[in-house]
């Protein structure tokens, strides 16, 4: 009988291990490094690119400079790891990479396939279509029988696939490996059609040499909530990367930026002074300084100071904010208050 309660004990045991089992502490492993380990595009102008001098920049990448600089109170203690569409999510689990933000769509199918998580959506996007403007098409519908060039193995080749048979169109798809390459078979004119996000797109037309001879059709086919994604075992982490993003929109929305920074500081408001750690113990819950949001909007900025420097109407994507504007003006950026 002994042996047996002994031996009964010895399951429960270890299937509450298994149900509270060891998670993957990817702050504590970020803090003893010193660096965060950061999944990027190869080449995405406005997202992530990187300059002569091995200088990266862009949406993406300023977002794991938040990251870091609230985790380690500095925006400069990143490795960006330039990684293609077949191999990132793999990177990530595989534990090459803390994060990754690189343009991914939010999928159920990518979270249970490859046990991750994404944190937040921080750019409302959509598919959309690129054609030379000799081919005098206007709409999507125009396209029936096109030779389609569109990057294998992901979301956009699905949606393109559903896109034709909903509308009872054909089309051939020209099936590529990376973004590179679809540039380059469409400049060959291998495929009259360019197909990716809307925002992708505007990068890729800044490469052809005769840029304004191409048209971004209107029409967008597809919901694409791009974000960064963490590994599904670390809730923590997750909760982290997630609040990150929301105080960058909550300090756009509070009028806190890089140039009032030191103002905000001494504000008597109270939602400003939880934002910022002068007021409540709030980062401590997070494993974070106090004043883990006041370094990140003084070392990188708010939502819309970063959307603005990388993608907005001073750049040569020139893409308008659209649905990535504040809720309060329009759009559906919306984050829960930081209290």
């Amino acid at each position: 009988m002994h042996r047996i309660i002994v031996g009964i004990v010895a399951v429960l045991a270890l299937q509450l291990g298994l149900a509270s089992g060891p998670q993957a502490q990817t702050l504590e492993a970020v803090k003893a490094r010193g660096q965060l380990l950061c999944g990027v595009n190869e080449w995405l102008v406005g997202f992530a690119s990187r300059s002569a001098s091995g200088e990266w920049s862009g949406f993406d990448v300023d977002f794991c400079r938040a990251v870091s600089a609230a985790v380690l109170g500095d925006a400069a203690k990143v490795a960006f790891v330039p990684l293609s569409a077949s191999d990132r999510f793999e990177a990530l689990r595989s534990g090459k990479i803390d994060i990754l933000s690189r343009n991914s769509t939010w999928t159920l199918s990518r979270e249970l396939d490859y046990g991750l998580s994404f944190a937040a959506i921080t750019y409302f996007d959509g598919q959309g279509f690129m054609v030379p403007r000799s081919a005098k098409v206007n709409s999507a519908l125009e396209l029936g029988g096109s030779k389609v060039c569109v990057l294998k193995d992901t979301t956009t080749q699905h949606n393109l696939a559903d896109y034709f048979e909903a509308n009872s169109m054909k089309f051939e798809a020209v099936l590529v490996g990376s973004a590179a390459e679809a540039l380059e078979r469409y400049k060959k004119k291998d495929c009259l059609v360019l197909t990716s996000d809307v925002s992708q797109l505007y990068a890729q037309r800044l490469d052809l040499a005769d840029a304004g001879e191409h048209l971004i059709l209107p029409d967008v086919i597809s919901k694409e909530p791009l974000g960064p994604a963490v590994r599904l075992d670390d809730p923590k982490w997750r909760n982290l990367v997630q609040w990150v993003h929301f105080a960058m929109v909550d300090a756009e929305e509070l009028g806190v930026s890089k140039a009032t920074l030191d103002q905000a500081k001494d504000s008597t408001r109270p939602a400003i002074r939880r934002l910022l750690g002068t007021e409540g113990k709030l980062g401590s819950g997070l494993g974070l300084a106090n004043d883990w949001a006041a370094k990140v909007v003084g070392q990188v900025g708010n939502y819309g100071e970063v959307f603005e420097r990388n993608l907005g109407d001073a750049t040569k994507l020139g893409i308008p904010r659209g649905l990535n504007q504040l809720w309060s003006l329009g759009g559906v950026q919306y984050a829960p208050p930081v209290e």
